[in-house]
């Protein structure tokens, strides 16, 4: 028995040792798509938010008191926020409404996929305090440009904490013409008329390939 103990242990501490290294590449931050993409970082959409606020401490318990919907958005699927600017979606040709169901805006119709879903949960997101004119700002890591961008606001009386966001929720505001391939573009954006809490909704279709992202922010007017 002594001999059978002295060659299994041998084999149990290579079990025990896959384990351990299966448990700590779940939390290895996937970064293939992170490494390549983009996000609107101002306002910041909401996977980019919640990685610039808990990405150094993601596992922190206050994180579900503090941000609840960053929490949920976490505890679902945390490589959608290490992959925070890999919210897109190939070959939509433009016909964005018939792509994204209503309900799933926030994660550019990827519900299903599960990866982005929490985007779409409905609650209370932090916002940032924007007046009715401002700059929105994209960082594009790998510099693929812009056929244009598309920024929808969310029409006053809308309430983000208890509605879920639908096209017929959000008022186009603006769209741009082209960029060039850039890391950082910036554009202004006028809403008149909204106070309170609301989403912006920004379209970014790339330049690269028929690429499309769709990005939720949350702002106080």
């Amino acid at each position: 028995m002594r001999v059978h103990g002295v060659l299994e242990s041998p084999r149990w501490a290579l079990r025990a040792f896959a384990l351990l290294f299966a448990s700590l590449l779940c939390l290895v931050p996937w970064a293939d798509t992170a490494a390549a993409h983009g996000s609107i970082v101002n306002p910041g959409a909401r996977a980019y938010s919640c990685h610039e606020r808990w990405g150094g401490d993601h596992m922190n318990p206050a994180m579900q008191q503090e941000d609840p919907m960053c929490w949920q958005a976490w505890q679902d699927n945390p490589n959608a926020m290490w992959n925070w600017n890999g919210l897109y979606r190939n070959g939509v040709g433009g016909n964005f409404r018939s792509a994204i169901p209503d309900g799933q805006l926030c994660s550019g119709g990827n519900a299903e996929s599960g990866r982005y879903r929490s985007m779409d949960a409905v609650g209370p997101w932090k916002t940032t305090k924007i007046g009715n004119n401002f700059t929105m700002s994209l960082y594009d890591q790998a510099s693929h440009g812009a056929d244009f961008f598309q920024v929808y606001v969310t029409k006053q009386g809308f309430n983000p904490a208890t509605q879920q966001l639908t096209w017929g929720s959000l008022e186009l505001v603006k769209t741009t013409g082209r960029y060039a391939p850039a890391q950082n573009i910036s554009f202004d954006v006028s809403a008149p008329g909204r106070t309170g809490n609301h989403v912006v909704f920004t379209i970014w279709q790339a330049s690269h390939m028929d690429q499309s992202y769709y990005l939720c922010s949350d702002v106080t007017f």
